[in-house]
């Protein structure tokens, strides 16, 4: 590397990352496709976040931000060039100096039940189950109101626990007996290695899983274009499309992790599709709503979506609460 060159002289670009399992994971696949791709070595920074240390559920902490403040802050500072964020865990409104440079390939967005085994109908020696496997009343653990809403939706006899944790934590909680299932992205699973413990995977058109979810987001300076350059080799144009329909919506609605939005958008023969829904959170009532248009309206389409759920009542299903 020459001195011009991002890291400056000799040295590694700096990857700041959450300590979890999952992120240093997810990272290290970020770093090294750029690697790959670049040449330019990379390595990362382990950063504590406001979200890994509280034990308060994540709505009541200040929201998605207290995952990506602090990496936000190290960018700021220097400490680190860029972070990798899972996309779903970053707030929609601007943060001043900070730029999203590059969103990946996006893993499978859907949500994932893990269930302990269990004999049912097809599996009378015990295998991984469904959610119509369950007994009424099960415990199912989940600390996404989204997840919440649309769980009581599909199955109302059902106590949903509020936790936290990372994945391999509330894994245990099943394994245990704590918990008859919890619900999580399926991504996550796959990216730590334990697709082994889901039971069925959730078609979007009975879960519609979060903005972003399954897609990971590379922020880097905004006044750092020879970065935004590097960082820009792993960036799919088609998730990065789909994801801003997505998180367009969210942005409009004024809504974060703590309100029962579910979206989806992908790219079927030349046209961007996309699906949103508002959740009551007691699950009896919702608006869902779909529209097509140009993938590279992108931004309008969601904008024009979130408008139409306002217009059939979304805001009034956002706020409500048990």
């Amino acid at each position: 590397m020459s001195g011009s060159e991002p890291g400056g002289v000799g040295r590694p670009l700096r990857l700041g990352t959450r300590r979890s399992l999952m992120a240093t994971t997810q990272s290290q696949q970020v770093a090294d496709a750029l690697t790959r791709l670049t040449g330019h070595a990379v390595e990362l920074v382990g950063v504590t976040t406001e979200g890994d240390v509280s034990k308060a559920l994540l709505a009541q902490i200040g929201g998605t931000g207290v995952f990506v403040n602090a990496l936000r802050d190290k960018i700021l500072s220097g400490e680190v060039d860029f972070a990798v964020h899972s996309l779903k865990d970053l707030p929609t409104s601007a943060t001043p100096g900070i730029a999203i440079a590059a969103t990946p390939h996006r893993d499978d967005p859907r949500d994932a039940l893990c269930v302990a085994p269990m004999a049912t109908p097809h599996h009378p020696r015990g295998g991984p189950a469904k959610l119509a496997d369950l007994p009424r009343g099960a415990r199912i653990g989940t600390g996404s109101p989204r997840r919440v809403a649309q769980l009581r939706a599909m199955r109302p006899d059902l106590e949903i626990v509020p936790i936290r944790g990372n994945a391999d934590t509330r894994l245990r909680k099943v394994a245990d007996g704590e918990l008859d299932a919890v619900v999580l992205a399926h991504a996550g699973l796959k990216r730590i290695g334990r697709l082994d413990a889901v039971g069925e995977v959730f078609d979007p058109s009975l879960m519609l899983p979060a903005p972003g979810q399954g897609a990971l987001a590379l922020e880097c300076r905004a006044d750092r274009p020879d970065l935004r350059e590097i960082l820009g080799t792993v960036d799919d144009a088609a998730t990065r499309r789909a994801v801003t329909a997505e998180r367009t919506v969210l942005a409009v609605l004024e809504a974060g992790c703590s309100a029962p939005v579910g979206t989806y958008a992908a790219e079927v023969d030349e046209k961007l599709h996309l699906t949103a829904t508002v959740v009551a959170y007691d699950g009896t009532r919702q608006v869902r709503l779909s529209a097509s248009g140009h993938p590279d309206a992108a931004e309008q389409l969601g904008r024009d979506l979130a408008d139409r759920l306002l217009a059939q009542g979304a805001d009034q299903l956002m706020g409500e609460r048990d």
